[in-house]
């Protein structure tokens, strides 16, 4: 029982010194990553206005996609084309304490595959 709390608390401390570091804008938002254990999502925040510009999720994409690799990387692409359609070309990436592999890195990859730079 402890180790799976100080799981979440070393995870929560990691997006605190990682979130001390990145800052979005309107022309280069952060996107921000959530993994739960049936959705992933992420969000184009704009941190100097506090206003999210752009989301994509499992959900919103439908009932049909599973949450698997290939669905992080169809979300991936998802805001990859909301904000290509807002013309924002660059954005900063924000893992929010997860490791860099996996489900985050298949919404990297799908986002840069459509045309995003980070």
């Amino acid at each position: 029982m402890l180790k799976r709390g100080m799981k979440k608390i070393k995870r929560f401390e990691r997006k605190r010194r990682i979130r001390a570091k990145l800052v979005g804008t309107a022309t280069c938002p952060r996107l921000s990553v959530f993994r739960s254990l049936k959705n992933i999502s992420v969000q184009a925040i704009d941190d100097v206005a506090g206003k999210t510009l752009a989301q994509a999720s499992l959900a919103l994409l439908g009932k049909n996609v599973k949450h698997t690799v290939e669905g992080a990387a169809l979300v991936g692409k998802e805001i990859a084309t909301q904000l290509v359609k807002l013309d924002i070309k660059k954005a900063v990436f924000d893992r929010s304490g997860y490791r860099y592999h996996g489900k985050v890195k298949a919404l990297a990859d799908g986002a840069r595959a459509n045309g995003l730079i980070f």
